[in-house]
């Protein structure tokens, strides 16, 4: 298990992680992916596929960002009462219920920076994706962090049991490990593959979910107990948008 403090992810009540999380811990994921990173404070982020709205309220919260938590699933009215209860201001936070499949409902070149903690997969395997429909929306210069959940090496032709013990072939089919992700993005123009390398927390934020009281949790940790974590990842992804 990775060492880190996680000073910024533990600044959250353990039940508050536990009742919003919604798999492998993202508020550590999320520091750990913008370690180094220097976005100013003040910055437009998208928080892309944002969920319950915890990690927007990480980077609301700790890091001073001006957020607009984007998610197709979750209630932008119940993720607006969650941030009152954590006292941040609506001005540093707005959720928006949009697909991010299909574009987003902003002008072109309004995000500074654009940060996606294990929703990227679902989205982001288009080929034409990136290009297309999300680029368009982040500045000249503007930056993209990415947390995939992925395979240290693609295994799709013979998974191993023990990821079948949670999860179907086609759940499977969002997990690609990271040669297939950078042969995903750099055909990609307009935009520069900063940084790709394997997360440390991994483990640490497996166990933080399968050790929650929730029924997906609960779906998962077969897989996790039976060795799956011998076989997946968590791949970090830093592009500037040329």
């Amino acid at each position: 298990m990775t060492t880190c403090a996680f000073p910024k992810a533990n600044s959250f009540a353990p039940s508050i992680v536990a009742s919003k999380i919604m798999g492998p811990n993202p508020l550590k994921l999320c520091e750990e992916l913008l370690a180094g990173a220097n976005i100013p404070q003040g910055s437009a982020v998208c928080d892309l596929g944002s969920g319950t709205g915890i990690t927007s309220a990480l980077l609301a919260r700790e890091y001073g960002l001006d957020v607009y938590a984007v998610d197709l699933w979750s209630d932008p009215e119940e993720n607006r009462a969650f941030f009152h209860s954590l006292g941040i201001p609506d001005s540093m936070l707005h959720p928006v219920k949009a697909d991010a499949s299909q574009g987003l409902p902003f002008p072109h070149a309004f995000f500074d920076t654009v940060v996606s903690i294990d929703s990227y997969n679902y989205y982001g395997r288009d080929p034409e994706y990136l290009g297309a429909r999300l680029l368009p929306y982040v500045k000249s210069g503007g930056m993209l962090y990415l947390a995939i959940p992925g395979m240290k090496h693609d295994c799709h032709e013979s998974l191993p049991s023990c990821l079948l013990a949670s999860w179907t072939p086609e759940q499977l089919e969002y997990m690609h490990d990271m040669s297939w992700w950078r042969k995903m993005i750099e055909p990609t123009p307009g935009v520069e593959i900063v940084d790709m390398h394997e997360m440390a927390c991994t483990q640490e934020a497996w166990a933080d979910w399968i050790a929650c009281d929730n029924e997906y949790a609960a779906g998962d940790r077969a897989a996790v107990e039976a060795g799956a974590l011998s076989y997946l990842n968590t791949i970090a992804i830093t592009l500037r948008k040329q």
